[in-house]
């Protein structure tokens, strides 16, 4: 398969949310038609970047892997057809989560990040649903419970948020900044 590219953008060895920070200005600069090959070694840019064009409008590709590198291609959609990136309304600030987390709340925490990720060290009995495998995985959540979610920077979280608000759910915070600053108990499997 050769697929024309018109620009590509290095974010090999860098970890969410660079790879969409860099794609988001590179796209900036592109005209409408035209393709971006984002070229990333973080295996969780696999579901970022899908969830990132779909939330904007512009065209995912798909994505192809040589070795460890994730190529991921993009086309930048016709003005109109371009959505302004929603950040979600509803944000807890990482005190406030681990405040509740202490007292006798029922809440649920949904950790959208990578399961290696997860793996060394997440929010204690938070669910680790991918932002990947989120919208397959939606009968695990109650739709009506307080769902809480994070994940390293926000970013991802910010994604799963709309799009579980897209998907009927109400109670709904992103958590930020994430588990890059989180300062409460972390369990690790």
């Amino acid at each position: 398969m050769d697929i024309k590219v018109d620009r590509v953008v290095d974010a090999q060895g860098l970890a969410c949310p660079m790879p969409i920070v860099r794609t988001k200005k590179a796209m900036n600069e592109l005209n409408t038609g035209q393709v971006l090959e984002l070229q990333a070694t973080d295996k969780g840019s696999v579901a970022d970047i899908q969830a990132w064009a779909n939330s904007t409008g512009h065209q995912f590709l798909g994505t192809k892997q040589e070795g460890h590198v994730y190529r991921h291609y993009v086309r930048k959609s016709e003005p109109d057809e371009v959505k302004e990136e929603m950040t979600f309304p509803h944000t807890v600030h990482n005190d406030e989560l681990e405040r509740l987390l202490n007292g006798n709340t029922e809440i649920r925490v949904v950790d959208v990040r990578e399961p290696a990720e997860y793996a060394f060290g997440h929010v204690k009995n938070a669910l680790n649903i991918p932002l990947g495998e989120l919208e397959q995985r939606l009968g695990e959540l109650i739709p009506g419970s307080e769902l809480y979610i994070i994940c390293r920077t926000g970013n991802r979280s910010n994604l799963a948020a709309n799009l579980l608000e897209e998907k009927g759910f109400k109670n709904i915070k992103n958590v930020v900044p994430g588990m890059s600053q989180w300062n409460g108990d972390v369990e690790r499997d």
